[in-house]
């Protein structure tokens, strides 16, 4: 080994450069991302809120399906399928509660509805199964497969399992890094609308269609067992095309019919006779006559009539306002904000939050240990369909600043959150529905949604969410939009994380360009771009590229910024590391050197530009050969980390290894020998023994135990 900072990191990229012999820098950015891996998703419960009374008319398919989770078999796939609205779920919910009851079995509950939801349900089923958190951590930031450390837990699990994917309507999505397999060890059971066979092979499909007659009825009559006979029910279910969610929706409301209740002939009179609700689905796209909206479109507007009778007019505006977001669980505090009150008052929030549960219109469901409404999708589909025109600019005026509000305003580095990404559906979804008025507005809170989970490490949510919002805000703002390249930009600076160097460098150049033409070359937008951009070069072994970059970002950010700003100082932070020692004492006329006691003085001790930037000028004093100065400055940065981290962040694991050189060069080998086995020991556990990162700490760790070492 050389004497290089083969263990030094910056910026938290992924560096392999070879100078001689192997020799390997690893950079990381401390002012971004960090986290030690947070609590993981709850996959021991089904989630979904309120479960049928009783299962009617499905005996058949969960005959069958219990055939498959015995005790002796395993390797299975089974595919639920069928229309929106059908109980799919239903189905899948009774069998997990039976398996995990009766059988013996783990039962592993996932959502599928987008990529983000799938990865992180994925992983929780990892660390169930006994991933550890330097597994899993290394997966949740792309250093290693993230489905083979699943399935490879999965594998070797002590118990059976059942492992179901819920709302599985994107299944390409199983084939990004091949989520989809089987195992001895269990049955896996997936919920889908989509039923090609291209989509499952080897899979056996099963379909969920609408009930007969008898059993339509019988949910009817399970729901409100006194609003009439048998027949009077089954020919309401008949007009509802026995599709189990509007049976749901039409038995919730009679249920909750107090005053004056209705019976199943006056309900079904109502079908029948209102021209509103015949009327309530003009405006959706191209319904067929098999759409179930067009069957919950009937249903629920008789509820919402209901509302405005009793005086719960912010019932239906809280229904509307539900519709913008997607149909996934939404925390309830992003409802809980003042902000509401431009939709419906806040102070009604909750009595309109409890007519709609009441009713059967939402649910109450627990996600990653957060209390979350849901309500199905064909619902909402169907209420967004028939928002009178008039209203929509306020609801998504409303329904972006509830999500601004939700999301950190000045994301920081920290723990992985798992919280953040239930927000993920919500701001894409918004921009699916939204307006270009509002377009700009809710593709900067997405973005900004992006950074913060840029910042705790998982990058492949923040580079879907910062594509997918470009993508979906690009055909109502135009490609060189301001909000647009920004995002773009973002996007770009989470490919580079996932070491897709070519990819960002082509990106970020591309956008980067567009941002010179149109703003300038020190606008904050550009210089950022700017940045990102030196850091792939950097990561490229390109060094003379990426210092000119930087001093021009340097330049641009204290001249837009102003000297003391974050990024100024976490952009001068990133010269520490990058320069050759000769070259950090002459630059700024010898100044660099004092940037750690600015930045405490500006931003404090604990900001995470402070501490990145005592880690880089603890490395430019080790290559000066103050060690001293270095050894006591690495040991507060380490220690540091460590609280606000853990132990087995990549970060964390870079100041140990410098730390390991300073305490080696002052003599105390033995000291030195032990910080390295722990880094060595933590990246074959995280990264595995044939990673860069884990190489070139054994090749140091060698060095030392055989005397070849040399400061």
């Amino acid at each position: 080994m050389t004497g290089g900072t083969d263990g030094h990191a910056e910026d938290q990229g992924r560096v392999y450069q070879s100078s001689g012999d192997q020799h390997i820098s690893e950079h990381h950015h401390y002012g971004h991302d960090g986290p030690e891996p947070g609590g993981p998703d709850s996959v021991r419960h089904p989630a979904v809120g309120r479960r049928p009374v009783v299962l009617r008319d499905r005996s058949e398919v969960m005959e069958r399906l219990r055939t498959s989770v015995q005790a002796e078999r395993g390797g299975e796939v089974y595919v639920l399928y069928g229309m929106g609205g059908s109980g799919k779920t239903a189905v899948a919910c009774a069998l997990f509660q039976e398996v995990t009851g009766e059988h013996g079995r783990v039962g592993l509950w996932v959502n599928a509805s987008d990529r983000a939801s799938l990865r992180a349900g994925m992983l929780a089923v990892a660390a169930d199964r006994g991933a550890g958190d330097g597994e899993l951590l290394a997966a949740r930031n792309g250093l290693r497969p993230a489905a083979d450390l699943v399935w490879q837990h999965l594998d070797s699990s002590a118990e059976p399992w059942l492992l179901v994917l819920d709302n599985t309507d994107e299944p390409e999505i199983l084939r990004d890094g091949s989520w989809l397999r089987t195992s001895p060890r269990g049955t896996v059971l997936v919920t889908t609308r989509r039923a090609a066979a291209r989509w499952w092979p080897g899979a056996e499909l099963q379909y969920i269609g609408v009930l007969p007659r008898e059993d339509a009825a019988l949910v009817l009559r399970d729901l409100a067992p006194h609003s009439g006979t048998t027949e009077q029910a089954a020919q309401v279910a008949d007009r509802l095309g026995r599709l189990p969610l509007a049976l749901t929706l039409a038995g919730g409301f009679l249920s909750h019919q107090v005053l004056d209740p209705w019976t199943m002939d006056a309900y079904g009179d109502q079908l029948d006779g209102d021209e509103r609700v015949q009327l309530i689905d003009q405006g959706a796209d191209a319904l067929s006559e098999a759409d179930p909206r067009h069957l919950v479109g009937l249903t629920w507007q008789l509820t919402l009539d209901a509302f405005e009778v009793r005086g719960l007019p912010e019932a239906v505006a809280l229904l509307r306002l539900l519709s913008r977001f997607a149909a996934e669980p939404l925390p309830l505090t992003v409802l809980n904000h003042a902000d509401v009150g431009t939709a419906l008052p806040r102070a009604r929030t909750e009595t309109a939050l409890r007519a709609l549960l009441d009713q059967s219109l939402s649910e109450l469901v627990d996600a990653v240990g957060v209390r979350c409404v849901q309500s199905h999708g064909v619902l909402l589909d169907s209420v967004s369909a028939a928002t009178p025109a008039d209203l929509v600019p306020a609801l998504d005026i409303t329904a972006v600043r509830l999500l601004d509000a939700a999301v950190p305003g000045v994301p920081d580095a920290g723990p992985h959150d798992p919280r953040l990404r239930l927000l993920v559906p919500h701001a894409l979804a918004l921009l699916r529905h939204i307006g270009a008025p509002s377009a700009a507005d809710a593709l900067a809170v997405a973005t900004r949604l992006s950074v913060a989970l840029h910042r705790t490490g998982d990058y492949l949510s923040a580079w879907e969410t910062a594509r997918s919002a470009a993508d979906l805000a690009q055909r109502l703002l135009g490609a060189d939009h301001r909000t647009v390249l920004a995002a773009r930009s973002r996007a770009a600076r989470a490919l580079f994380r996932l070491g897709r160097y070519t990819e960002a460098e082509a990106a970020l150049r591309a956008v980067r360009t567009t941002q010179e033409r149109l703003f300038g070359t020190d606008d904050p937008d550009t210089t950022d771009s700017g940045y990102g951009l030196q850091l792939v070069l950097a990561n490229l072994g390109r060094r003379e590229e990426s210092v000119a970059l930087l001093r021009d970002t340097v330049a641009g950010r204290r001249s837009a910024l102003g000297p003391t700003h974050p990024l100024t100082l976490r952009a001068r932070a990133s010269l520490l590391e990058m320069l050759p020692a000769a070259e950090v004492v002459s630059e700024e006329g010898g100044t660099l050197l004092t940037l750690p006691s600015e930045c405490d003085r500006f931003l404090g001790p604990d900001h995470t530009v402070t501490l990145g930037a005592g880690h880089n000028h603890a490395w430019a004093l080790y290559l000066l050969g103050r060690v001293d100065e270095a050894d006591r400055e690495i040991q507060r940065v380490a220690e540091t980390y460590v609280r606000r981290f853990g132990p087995e962040y990549p970060i964390v694991l870079a100041a140990r290894q410098l730390l390991s050189r300073t305490r080696a060069a002052l003599g105390h080998m033995e000291e030195g020998i032990g910080l390295m086995t722990d880094v060595v020991e933590r990246r074959e556990r995280g990264l595995g023994p044939e990673h860069p990162f884990t190489v070139a700490s054994r090749q140091l760790l060698d060095a030392y135990r055989s005397g070849r070492w040399r400061p």
